[in-house]
């Protein structure tokens, strides 16, 4: 694949992941190269690559003889899905704990001061409240992982990560367990100055299946929402 090729194969990637993840093409949507190439003015080779890219990572699948479409996410299991993120994000904070810098954690230290911020200042159900929130915390956790020196890991954990953002989304469902999730920040702070695995570990898993318990309670009894995220 050549230089341009392979750009305009990113760029493809790229605005066909937002648009899956924001919701705006929705789980069992089908997706024509040709349609999709007119709408993000590319050709239909970059959307082909960028389909491929996209199967891999279990956001859309291939129908044999009926082309590609979004996957269905109210097909998923949630239980299931958060399990398997909590243990990878655990592992992923364990290795994390041993290997983050000093300047690394002063960087997600001020994105907890930020999240702090959006939490303080915003207001519960206000979309651009969430939306915030949303993607600073996807900063955090995205640093720790990159932190962790684990490439071999990133894969999974980027699925397992943006899967259940999608599901809350499917379900209608807003977190805003901001203080919980800031608290949990910051014991993760603390366990990776002390540089203790165990801890961080302890903390990561304890803070995944937080969310998962909220949004099973969600999902058992819902209740109106003034916006989803």
């Amino acid at each position: 694949m050549n230089v341009n090729l392979e750009r305009a194969a990113d760029r493809a990637y790229q605005l066909l992941r937002n648009d899956i993840v924001a919701g705006i093409l929705t789980g069992g949507r089908h997706l024509a190269e040709t349609e999709l190439a007119e709408q993000y003015g590319l050709s239909r080779t970059p959307i082909r690559e960028s389909l491929r890219r996209l199967q891999a990572e279990g956001l859309v699948e291939v129908i044999p003889h009926r082309g590609a479409r979004v996957v269905d996410w109210h097909s998923y299991d949630v239980e299931g899905m958060y399990d398997l993120r909590a243990a990878v994000e655990a592992f992923v904070a364990r290795r994390a704990a041993t290997r983050l810098s000093e300047d690394q954690i002063q960087g997600l230290s001020a994105l907890c001061d930020r999240m702090e911020t959006v939490a303080r200042e915003g207001r519960a159900g206000d979309p651009e409240t969430v939306t915030a929130f949303t993607e600073l915390n996807a900063e955090f956790h995205g640093s720790v992982a990159q932190g962790a020196d684990a490439s071999y890991a990133l894969p999974a954990r980027n699925v397992l990560v943006v899967l259940p953002v999608i599901l809350q989304a499917v379900h209608n469902y807003a977190p805003m367990g901001y203080t919980r999730s800031n608290n949990n920040h910051r014991e993760l702070l603390d366990a990776f100055r002390a540089k203790d695995p165990d801890w961080a570990e302890h903390v990561m898993r304890t803070h995944v299946l937080s969310s998962k318990s909220s949004l099973m309670a969600q999902l058992r009894h819902p209740a109106p929402q003034e916006t989803s995220t």
